[in-house]
């Protein structure tokens, strides 16, 4: 398995190479097959690909990645629960049952082998004595997709009995791309502020709060935003969320933000102005556009 590029890196790699016919279809695909390199035919059921490439490949694929883990049960079983959860490592570990230090040398382990990165709150909690777990991130989407989908029903998959993973896949499928819009969504955030540039972007996380999107531009003003990935529009009761938010952990925003994938309520597109951003769809465009063979990432995983 390569190194990691970063992920927009990776998926304006996966869009030049596979031509995937728009932003959606290229960001459920590249959901799952994002960052190997792989040649996809985006014209294809995403279910046929899978069984195509993942499936019936499962015990080459496996031998791969078993070179980086290891064979280890832990790292798989925190992987999983990473794949699966909310992210923050404590869950990990409570998901995994593991306990703290032998959780930490495993994560310690797989972030130094490139298989997940840390993500730390962009500010402090309100309570300095709160304990605020870090997140953890996979590098490449496709290793993701392995542990959420994978992993857990190899004896079934090693087998040619595929029935558990279709049942979980489906059950998930709708959903298992918001992760990568979220991504998406804070690279399309740098890209809006080129004439105030960012100096750090994330999410604000402690016991009770949760705010999706806090940024700080180099001229010193606060953005404090969330996404809406639902089939709804999102509404002026968003936005009154989201301040609340930022009430609540005392922060104090310039400019309010919002993504939605199905767009606005007249109510809320009133509101907008200086003080507030409204992104779409549409907007995620942007972070494909003049694509070439020099955003192809030269990548040296097998082919299947």
């Amino acid at each position: 398995m390569s190194k990691h590029p970063t992920l927009l890196q990776q998926f304006r790699s996966f869009c030049f190479q596979n031509r995937p016919k728009n932003i959606e279809e290229a960001i459920e695909y590249f959901s799952v097959f994002g960052g190997m390199g792989w040649n996809v035919d985006t014209s294809k059921n995403l279910d046929e690909l899978i069984k195509e490439k993942v499936l019936n490949n499962y015990r080459y694929i496996h031998a791969d990645i078993t070179k980086i883990t290891q064979s280890n049960k832990l790292y798989h079983t925190l992987l999983t629960a990473v794949a699966t959860g909310d992210r923050r490592e404590h869950s990990a570990f409570k998901k995994a049952n593991v306990s703290r230090t032998e959780g930490e040398n495993a994560i310690d382990f797989l972030i130094e082998n490139k298989l997940l990165d840390r993500e730390k709150p962009q500010a402090k909690p309100l309570d300095e004595e709160e304990v605020v777990s870090d997140k953890l991130l996979f590098t490449l989407p496709f290793m993701r997709f392995w542990f959420a989908f994978i992993s857990p029903y190899y004896k079934g998959i090693k087998e040619g009995d595929f029935k558990e993973f279709q049942e979980a896949f489906t059950n998930k499928k709708e959903e298992f791309s918001d992760f990568i819009y979220e991504r998406l969504v804070m690279e399309l955030i740098k890209k809006s502020f080129e004439d105030d540039p960012l100096q750090k972007i994330g999410s604000y996380w402690d016991k009770n709060n949760h705010i999706d999107i806090l940024a700080k531009t180099k001229s010193g003003k606060i953005i404090a935003g969330t996404w809406k990935l639902s089939k709804s529009k999102a509404k002026k009761t968003d936005l009154n969320r989201l301040k609340e938010s930022c009430a609540n952990t005392e922060l104090n925003a310039d400019i309010y933000l919002i993504f939605s994938k199905s767009g606005f309520s007249s109510e809320l597109k009133n509101e907008k102005g200086k003080e507030l951003k409204l992104l779409t769809l549409k907007n995620l465009n942007s972070l494909i556009q003049e694509l070439s063979a020099h955003d192809l990432i030269d990548n040296q995983n097998k082919k299947y």
